[in-house]
């Protein structure tokens, strides 16, 4: 008799300027970078977003990849680093997602000019859907859509902490201008 394939999922801790982060992935890849201020609410969102995995923590194992990916969280020149990721999606989400890796840093876009971008130009709410289902905290930089007035709007990671990622990337961009 076959017995189902379960997946395995690493996962560790890290300290960053956002807070607290949780990295998880597999030995091909992170699958999730999750950004907040206590680990029983990280650990259960990440078991909500992968419930079929095994998930096991391995601070060790992950130490080097979840150093990369606090240097890629602070500092925008280290994205030349960045590692490899699983974004576990559908078709849609995955287009919305490589969407916002072309964002230049420090740059926003709307919802609006993104659904556009992406070819779905009335699909603006199922973009910001797309956005808020992102589960690669700032790597996969959803911080930097906005509103069509420039306003933020909200951030599954909170929006002081859009504000403060926005706020950084601006003068990061200012510094070596």
């Amino acid at each position: 008799m076959n017995t189902p394939h379960i997946e395995l999922l690493d996962y560790g801790w890290g300290l960053s300027s956002l807070g607290l982060i949780l990295v998880a992935g597999s030995d091909a890849a992170i699958c999730a970078i999750l950004v907040g201020d206590d680990r029983s609410s990280l650990l259960k969102e990440l078991q909500q977003s992968f419930p079929a995995a095994r998930i096991r923590q391995d601070d060790g194992r992950l130490a080097k990849r979840i150093s990369t990916v606090i240097r890629c969280l602070e500092q925008p020149q280290a994205l030349s680093e960045l590692p490899v990721l699983e974004m576990r999606g559908t078709e849609f989400q995955r287009r919305v997602w490589n969407a916002l890796q072309h964002i230049p840093v420090g740059s926003t876009v709307s919802y609006s000019a993104l659904a556009e971008q992406i070819g779905a130009p009335a699909a603006v709410r199922a973009v910001a859907g797309a956005c808020a289902a992102n589960k690669l905290a700032v790597l996969v930089p959803c911080h930097r859509v906005v509103r069509s007035n420039g306003e933020l709007s909200g951030y599954r990671w909170g929006v002081q902490r859009k504000q403060f990622l926005l706020q950084r990337e601006r003068q990061w961009v200012k510094e070596a201008g």
